[in-house]
């Protein structure tokens, strides 16, 4: 018996799911920036 094909989801999901991967990765970048920043403060790395 065969499976029948998968059907395409609708454009707005599949760019909706495009956004939804966009602003993680923008989120979690600038959590590793901040992140990062606090450490080199924490070493002294200041700019002044």
């Amino acid at each position: 018996m065969a499976e029948p094909l998968e059907t395409k989801k609708p454009l707005w999901q599949r760019l909706g799911w495009l956004a939804l991967i966009w602003v993680a990765s923008v989120v979690s970048l600038g959590l590793v920036a901040g992140l990062l920043r606090l450490l080199m403060a924490a070493a002294g790395m200041r700019s002044h």
